[in-house]
């Protein structure tokens, strides 16, 4: 082969070569789209099937076994029912006698010591309760002047009591019903007439009751030693607002605000800060002066990342298997398979490897990928403070994103407040209820005492008290 000859075949295998690397770049850029665009697509109905054409006699023409199982539970598998309470805690025990032989119809005598036991649940008829008040007015026979009772201490000027009020407080937060739902409920199944206009004075009261325990909890907030943070979108009115959480080990604080702004943190935290916060990589979290970015976050960035064609895609895929690797010792670590010190040598090495992964990226030709990796490497401290200390923080943000669940369900369902009150409900009665999750309190009762305390201005009880 002459050298011109040969010449020529380089250039068209190069050509060739651009065009496939072209193409590949564009493949992968379809296919991040697309995933962007999943939740859009209508999933095929369960009964839909694929039917591909096969060759007789391949492979693929073998006839799937069905099982044989029927639907339900199988022999053998042990029932799941709701366990029988003790006899004498029943409402009503009827003894039951027969009273004569089923085989020969002979008369029957005597008793078992343990007979057969059925219980039936059942409610009772649901009638409120409802306490009157005479209130005598007298005239003095000296002066004149006329005097009338005064309603005993802990009596409400209104004309709900506190279990009703923490009820009707649980429905629209705990239970996401609307107020005209609550409404609907409370006169068809409780046979309390109560407007949308008295839910809203009932929502004033909770506020009222709970609010010393919720700033307790805020005063609180700058002397942990970590907490984990987030927020999601909502609405008030019609403002733009956002749902703050801010979750410690034994309780946690939500915040709506109409800002975004790291002025916020700055409100609930104050600027002295010294523990660490956990949470995305948002620019209003950088201003903590000991901040741990979620691993979570940076392994489905570095699965981005590794999807890309050229430097960048093997730059993501190296990054992507640190961090898988980071998250297999940290797992053990936590199970208490391994030692502290083993993951200690894991983390050094992996700390090591991940600096320089990053700093390959950051002279990528990928203009996103040089970003990202610029970025990690600026604050290179706030991908490892979980593992400063032994035990060590969880490496992820996962406690605050389960914390924002139910606020984003809620948001979803009622489509935010109408008011600046009704903001303070929300932000309220989401503290309660999550931090009595936390601590294995009953949500109802501490809040019919708190509303009680609040008739009887008295001190209002604690969240942090023990169950």
């Amino acid at each position: 082969m002459t050298p011109a000859v040969r010449a020529f075949f380089e250039a068209q295998r190069q050509a060739w070569q651009k065009r496939v690397e072209e193409l590949e770049a564009r493949v992968a850029q379809l296919e991040r789209e697309l995933k962007k665009h999943d939740h859009f697509r209508r999933p095929d109905p369960p009964s839909a099937t694929v039917v591909e054409s096969v060759e007789p006699g391949s492979p693929h023409d073998i006839p799937q076994p069905t099982s044989k199982k029927k639907r339900g539970g199988q022999p053998g598998h042990p029932k799941s029912e709701r366990p029988f309470i003790p006899s004498d805690e029943c409402d009503e025990v009827i003894t039951l006698l027969p009273t004569e032989c089923r085989g020969c119809g002979g008369p029957l005598t005597g008793c078992v010591a343990e007979p057969w036991r059925h219980q039936v649940w059942e409610l009772p008829e649901i009638k409120p309760l409802v306490t009157e008040y005479q209130r005598h007015r007298l005239v003095c026979a000296g002066c004149g002047k006329t005097t009338c009772a005064e309603l005993p201490g802990g009596v409400p000027t209104g004309q709900s009591g506190p279990r009703l009020v923490a009820f009707v407080s649980l429905l629209m937060v705990c239970f996401r019903l609307s107020k005209r739902r609550v409404s609907l409920f409370c006169e068809t199944v409780l046979k309390v007439p109560l407007c949308p206009g008295t839910i809203i004075k009932l929502q004033s009261i909770a506020t009222a009751a709970t609010r010393p325990a919720y700033d307790t909890l805020v005063k609180k907030l700058p002397q942990q030693d970590h907490l984990n943070g987030d927020e999601t979108p909502t609405k008030q009115g019609n403002q733009n607002a956002w749902i703050w959480t801010l979750v410690a080990s034994t309780f946690t604080v939500f915040a709506v605000r109409l800002t975004k702004a790291a002025c916020v943190i700055h409100e609930l935290l104050t600027l002295d800060y010294a523990g660490v916060l956990t949470s995305d990589r948002a620019k209003m979290y950088l201003w903590c002066q000991r901040l741990q970015w979620c691993w979570a976050h940076l392994k489905r960035d570095f699965e981005a990342m590794s999807e890309r064609a050229g430097e960048a895609g093997a730059i993501g895929k190296r990054l992507a298997e640190l961090t898988y690797e980071m998250f297999h010792h940290w797992h053990r670590v936590r199970d208490g398979t391994v030692k502290w010190e083993t993951f200690i040598k894991h983390r050094d090495r992996l700390h090591g490897q991940v600096y320089l992964a990053l700093e390959d990226g950051t002279h990528c030709a990928d203009n996103a990928t040089a970003a990202t990796c610029t970025g990690l490497l600026e604050r290179y401290d706030n991908l490892w403070r979980f593992a400063e200390t032994q035990p060590g923080l969880d490496p992820t943000n996962n406690a605050a994103e389960r914390a924002l669940r139910h606020p984003v369900i809620w948001k979803q369902l009622s489509f935010g407040t109408q008011s600046d009150s009704g903001s303070r409900f929300v932000e309220t009665l989401l503290t309660v209820l999550e931090t009595c999750r936390q601590r294995e309190k009953n949500t109802f009762e501490f809040l019919t005492q708190a509303i009680t305390a609040h008739f009887a201005h008295q001190k209002p009880p604690s969240l942090l008290a023990r169950a």
